[in-house]
């Protein structure tokens, strides 16, 4: 077993930004490749071949201002899993503002509790730190308030350039863009704050753009996710976007608006902007789809909703609400919505409401497909981005089917994604991949589940010489979807 991490690497820039740059959150400096990592438990498994790669905020240089974890720079750290042999990789997001700084050797760029999104006097950085997806052979990383797609070697991590196919369409992509792993194309959204506000488009398999449309939504708004099924394609109108006083001077303020529905629009894969049918709903925030598909008329929707914070008569406290969403607390439960392309009804229901989870996934070569599973992140609301467990859920009942944390008061988990057995039998038949951070033991370890049962614990963990800092999204890309995979 690895020495506990030192006490100097968990506060690099002093405690002077307060806890979201020390300890679980505390920036790495240098780029590594492992190999003959030492087992605290288990073997790595044979048919278990593919990448897990998972992006977050990493901050090269000391802050200018205050810092909120969407800021840092991007830094991925993948496990890549060859025939029972581990090796784990960890390298910059190099972006074009990454390096400008690098060159000037200090941070030039500010965070969004300093600016907003298209000032020149304190320009906000595109990160790419907030989302993995693999694609056409390779790994884009993506940031939430849309950018650009950095093209990522899932193998060597190297940052080939930008994606041509964004580029093309004069605009960028949010962050959670969703791949069909059937006919390898992918959906993806941006939005902004000038008409009309939010766009939408689909990349071939080829990497080549086949679609773009605009979407008009009745002003600037804040969507986080979208949805596939199929044939459609589900984008989301959300009562929670910019107080537009804040945004005339410049500034990034969010406000909640109980008074709204929640929109979510159903557009056939290759609509016209115009085609969209829009469907209302209860007002919410939500940050994450587990997925979606289509049963008949119906299209089924199952995600995260976020729970307003209520007031004392149980109305919603918009101004809670909003300070919670800023803030990254969490409030979510398991939820589904239904929407009928034939009659226009609108159906919404609570799936778990007792347990607040968050980050899921599922067995992605069936996104847009019904799946019967998904893997949620187990969180603390009483600690941001605190992830002590995993739970598994039935998406048809809401029942939990199973769950681990062998420490929730120290636990710290990335979000797992499902990597299939290489001769998968069953939609579950294969495994969970995440790294855990134990704050009292200071201990890194990679994690891997048999997805059928999360409650054996770990059937593999590897000791990491240092910690993984806490993060945001990633993804499993299986070795047949690698494009140089024999080849590296």
């Amino acid at each position: 077993m690895n020495a506990p991490e030192r006490l100097e690497n968990l506060q690099p820039f002093g405690d002077d930004y307060g806890p979201l740059l020390t300890g679980a959150f505390a920036p790495v400096f240098d780029e590594m490749t492992l190999t003959d990592l030492p087992l605290v438990k288990g073997a790595i498994p044979a048919d278990l071949n593919g990448v897990y790669m998972r992006t977050g905020p990493n901050p090269r240089y000391a802050p200018q201002g205050r810092y909120h974890p969407f800021d840092g720079d991007g830094m991925v750290h993948a496990a890549m899993f060859d025939k029972g042999r581990l090796t784990v990789r960890n390298r910059w997001v190099r972006t074009d503002a990454f390096k400008e700084e690098e060159q000037a050797g200090t941070a030039r760029f500010f965070g969004i509790r300093e600016t907003l999104k298209g000032r020149s006097d304190k320009r906000l950085k595109d990160t790419g730190n907030t989302d993995m997806v693999g694609h056409g052979g390779k790994a884009l990383a993506l940031w939430y308030m849309s950018g650009d797609a950095w093209e990522i070697d899932p193998v060597t991590l190297d940052t080939l350039g930008r994606s041509q196919a964004i580029r093309q369409s004069g605009g960028a992509i949010s962050a959670h863009a969703k791949v069909d792993e059937v006919t390898g194309e992918m959906m993806f959204f941006d939005y902004g704050n000038d008409a009309p506000y939010m766009h939408y488009g689909v990349v071939g398999a080829d990497g080549r753009l086949l679609h773009h449309v605009p979407i008009a939504l009745p002003g600037p708004r804040l969507p986080h996710d979208m949805a596939i099924t199929e044939h459609y394609s589900i984008l989301h109108d959300l009562p929670l976007f910019h107080d537009h006083e804040a945004m005339k001077l410049g500034r990034h303020k969010i406000e909640f608006h109980p008074e709204m529905k929640t929109r979510l629009g159903v557009i056939a894969r290759m609509g016209a902007g115009d085609s969209i049918r829009w469907f209302d709903f209860s007002p919410c925030f939500l940050y994450h789809v587990v997925n979606a598909w289509e049963e008949g008329d119906w299209v089924v929707m199952v995600g995260c909703r976020y729970m307003p914070a209520l007031k004392a008569d149980g109305s919603i406290d918009a101004q809670r609400t909003a300070r919670d969403v800023a803030e990254l607390v969490q409030h979510a439960r398991l939820w589904r919505w239904r929407m009928n392309l034939a009659t226009g009804e609108a159906q919404e229901q609570a799936l778990d409401l007792q347990h607040n989870v968050e980050f899921p996934t599922c067995n992605a070569a069936l996104t847009g497909r019904r799946t019967r599973f998904g893997y949620l992140c187990d969180q603390r609301e009483d600690v941001i981005l605190q992830w002590p467990g995993i739970r598994k859920y039935d998406l048809d009942t809401g029942e939990m089917l199973s769950a681990w944390s062998d420490d929730r008061e120290h636990s710290w988990y990335s979000e797992p994604w499902f990597a299939a057995a290489d001769d998968a039998q069953s939609e579950d038949h294969g495994y969970l991949v995440a790294y855990q951070w134990n704050a009292a033991l200071k201990r890194q370890t990679l994690d891997v589940f048999d997805a059928r049962d999360l409650r054996v614990g770990p059937i593999a963990q590897v000791a990491l010489p240092r910690h993984v800092p806490t993060g945001f999204h990633g993804c499993w890309i299986g070795a047949a979807r690698i494009a140089h995979w024999d080849a590296r």
